[in-house]
């Protein structure tokens, strides 16, 4: 299948449109403050804990610390992890696919307390607490 050069002048154009945005010129671990530093082309530094991002949060500091950019600065990926960062993704506060963020926010939702949780859980302790499972 032959890409035509209209359809290469296209994805140039889309490219150059999410450029506008910011591409990565460096990225490094700073193992001091334990956080990622993405500097941009437009002056901006985007910094943020490796826990948030998927495929992150288990690594070692000599893990973290190796950082490759793509050719366009739209993407990062650590080799010793085999994980990848969409740039223009991580601006939006997006830190990982669909699919890792649900569970991220699902993971924090049921850690949260909320005055109808709390009051919930003392009317079932005051009636004896969670039912005991039956094993047959």
């Amino acid at each position: 299948m032959a890409i035509s050069d209209e359809t290469i002048q296209q994805a140039e154009a889309r490219m150059t449109e999410i450029r506008r945005t910011g591409a990565a010129v460096s990225a490094r671990y700073d193992k001091h403050a334990g956080r990622i530093v993405i500097a941009l082309d437009t002056g901006v530094e985007l910094a943020f804990p490796p826990h948030l991002a998927e495929g992150l949060g288990n690594a070692s500091a000599d893990d973290l610390a190796e950082i490759e950019l793509s050719p366009s600065g739209l993407g990062l990926h650590w080799p010793r992890l085999d994980a990848d960062l969409y740039v223009p993704a991580l601006l939006q506060g997006l830190f990982g696919s669909k699919t890792w963020m649900a569970a991220q926010l699902g993971a924090a939702g049921g850690k949260t307390r909320s005055a109808a949780k709390t009051a919930a859980a003392q009317e079932n302790g005051r009636k004896g607490g969670r039912p005991r499972k039956v094993t047959a």
